[in-house]
């Protein structure tokens, strides 16, 4: 099923993301562009609400905002940077064998037609602060990932078309039916 997400770099596509944080009463949402750019280099652009973007590369995180100089730092310091690269760069390359080693895998599903998959990951560091990622999606695209952080908070990210449909007042269920139902 891995190898029928793969891709050649550059793979672009839209996204909206919701963050549900505990310490908030309303969601955060974002909205952009996320890229793999071949080997370990991804790119997510922030258009709204407001412009920025990170890039990992060569083992850096640089943060860019307009009129600001960009900030950098060690990959290693964001073990949840690190998940997101792993997870994004196996699954776009179609490199099962690189999930595997980053992830205890659960796929259900056909790679055909709907089909969800379910990432732990396997480094004790990384699981102390992401004890998960769920994937969904129909053939060859995923359409629904959901990154569930240790400490309860949660990111739903709605990818490609299905981007267009975050609402304006996201709710978990709300964006759970949604990634439901593009399965």
């Amino acid at each position: 099923m891995i190898a029928a997400l793969g891709r050649p770099a550059p793979a672009r596509t839209a996204f909206a993301e919701a963050r549900f944080l505990r310490m908030l009463d309303r969601p955060l949402v974002v909205s952009g562009e996320l890229a793999w750019l071949g080997g370990d280099r991804l790119e997510r652009e922030v258009r709204a609400p407001r412009a920025e973007r990170y890039s990992i590369a060569d083992g850096k995180v640089t943060q860019q905002r307009p009129g600001q100089a960009p900030r950098q730092f060690a990959l290693g310091r964001a073990p949840q940077l690190q998940v997101l690269l792993d997870s994004f760069v196996a699954l776009l390359s179609g490199d099962g064998e690189r999930l595997q080693q980053a992830f205890a895998v659960h796929a259900s599903g056909e790679a055909s037609a709907a089909w969800r998959l379910s990432l732990t990951p396997r480094d004790a560091k990384v699981a102390r602060s992401v004890a998960g990622i769920v994937i969904d999606g129909r053939a060859g695209e995923a359409h629904c990932m959901q990154v569930r952080e240790a400490d309860g908070d949660l990111s739903i990210d709605l990818l490609g078309a299905l981007a267009a449909d975050m609402p304006t007042q996201p709710t978990v269920e709300t964006l759970q039916a949604l990634c439901d139902g593009a399965r």
